[in-house]
């Protein structure tokens, strides 16, 4: 059985359970999703569901219009494909309620960016020594590699470079509680990108 929402993260908090456990949550606002566009195996190759969600009523390209126009659907700004069990029609809506209290899910969404950054930010290395002699080199990368051999830096070596804003996935996450009114999700434990950033949840492909 698939299932997938596509949400916006709204922060983190805590519930307690009922043995008394603080439990630190997410708080995600999980749909509702309008399903825009049905692939079939003989018009496409395969099955999915194009799924829209938050509504946009500005700066919306011809091309994108015209799928939300075929589906007499308003326009939104996000559209994403999902594998969802069910025979859903276009214009059918998603919500949170999909999923039940203790489901495990996968949370997928883009981690925040911090630019360019160096190996002690980035890959948590250790400054090197203060004194006897080191400066000015105290924050760098540190050694290379032999100079004879093997006469290069090897492949994956922690360097400098862009880090963060990349797609990340957190799987086996445990839905603590479900709001349907409200179409909020409470998934225990943290999860990628910063305040707002949209996110995918599906159901776990590794459950426990």
């Amino acid at each position: 059985m698939s299932k997938a929402i596509i949400g916006k993260k709204i922060g983190m908090t805590q519930v307690f359970a009922e043995d008394g456990r603080v439990i630190p949550v997410t708080v995600v606002e999980a749909g509702p999703n309008v399903v825009v566009q049905k692939k079939t195996t003989e018009t496409d190759g395969y099955n999915a569901y194009v799924v829209a969600f938050e509504k946009k009523t500005k700066n919306v390209t011809k091309p994108i219009k015209g799928i939300f126009d075929k589906a007499k659907v308003e326009p939104m700004k996000v559209l994403k494909e999902v594998d969802l069990d069910g025979d859903l029609e276009v214009g059918s809506v998603v919500k949170a309620d999909i999923f039940k209290e203790k489901d495990m899910v996968d949370v997928s969404g883009t981690t925040k960016g911090h630019g360019f950054s160096g190996v002690i930010k980035r890959w948590n290395q250790h400054r090197l020594k203060m004194t006897h002699g080191t400066g000015p080199v105290h924050r760098e990368v540190g050694s290379m590699s032999a100079n004879s051999s093997p006469s290069r830096v090897f492949k994956n070596k922690h360097m400098p470079g862009q880090y963060g804003n990349e797609k990340v996935t957190i799987q086996n996450l445990e839905i603590v509680k479900v709001d349907a009114d409200r179409n909020i999700l409470m998934i225990k434990g943290n999860v990628p990108g910063a305040k707002g950033a949209i996110l995918t949840i599906r159901q776990s492909v590794k459950a426990r």
